[in-house]
């Protein structure tokens, strides 16, 4: 087959043919369970902590994926290689992991509501548009906070990557209409920052690498990552909470997130903060070493 595959309701099928129901309660209700897993050198990187947490927020998300680990990274791990041999041995891919609740039935005349029959699941790929992300690494991030604040984690829990996004569309239209190519930063609702719509932040004060608490935000794999080489690298790495001021007042702001892995911050609100910094190279090289690519080169060719 010459052209991408996908995962879809236990069969592979081509990606020209992949489609949900108008029914189904992903649309509906905008009830989505998701994860992303990049690759590097066409091999997925941390595929055993994305599946993890993809399995954490289904639970909390009280949907049930239909495989087991096994034999859900054994059609991973096949629809990545079939996908993967379509691209060029420089470009590396994310795999996107989906579950719904499944079909709603009355919203097509049927038996069933949400919940009530078997869940949509889903598997596919998509080449890491490196040009999406070469100015970040260019030019670095130009975060603006916007009114819009982050979900209470005591409506939806912070760590359930999910796609009920609307708060994140209405931020980021926000975002530009303060800042034309800006991205929102949140806060919560005591005014502390949390992420934006697909990374973390961190900043550094003094020799510290700090991130929000983890209880507000979502355990980014890659926030995972950074902490395991400032541990390597001896560079402390704390959480505390931070306001748009901390991130202003430190010497060094961070994004970080699975496509592009870590990027640094130029400004905050129009304010300018110190870009590149050394921690965020240091980071970056020893991110590069460790999965044997290097990573601002393979997004800036």
């Amino acid at each position: 087959m010459t052209e991408p595959i996908v995962y879809l309701n236990g069969a592979f099928i081509p990606q020209s043919r992949a489609a949900l129901s108008l029914h189904d309660t992903g649309f509906v209700l905008g009830a989505t369970v998701t994860d992303l897993c990049r690759t590097f050198r066409h091999q997925l990187y941390r595929w055993d902590d994305h599946l993890a947490r993809f399995r954490r927020s289904c639970q909390a998300a009280f949907l049930t994926l239909p495989l087991n680990d096994i034999d859900l990274t054994a059609r991973a791990q096949e629809l990545v290689a079939h996908n993967t041999a379509l691209l060029k041995p420089v470009q590396d891919s994310a795999l996107v992991l989906f579950i719904t609740p499944g079909p709603v039935g009355y919203y097509l005349g049927e038996e069933g509501g949400a919940g009530s029959g078997p869940v949509t699941f889903g598997m596919h790929t998509f080449p890491l548009p490196f040009p999406r992300y070469r100015p970040l690494l260019e030019h670095g991030a130009t975060l603006v906070v916007p009114q819009i604040r982050q979900v209470s984690p005591t409506s939806v829990d912070p760590h359930v990557k999910q796609r009920s996004r609307m708060h994140w569309w209405l931020a980021d239209r926000q975002a530009q209409q303060l800042q034309p190519g800006s991205i929102a930063l949140l806060l919560d609702e005591n005014g502390h920052i949390t992420e934006t719509a697909a990374a973390n932040i961190l900043i550094v004060r003094g020799d510290t690498v700090l991130s929000p608490r983890r209880e507000r935000i979502l355990q980014g794999i890659s926030l995972m990552i950074v902490r395991e080489l400032c541990g390597e690298l001896k560079v402390p790495f704390a959480e505390a909470d931070l306001a748009p001021e901390d991130v202003l007042a430190g010497s060094e702001a961070m994004l970080t997130s699975t496509p592009y892995c870590i990027a640094g911050v130029r400004s905050l609100n129009g304010q300018k903060i110190p870009w590149p910094g050394p921690i965020y190279r240091r980071l970056q090289a020893a991110w590069s070493e460790r999965v044997g690519v290097d990573i601002a080169a393979q997004i800036l060719r």
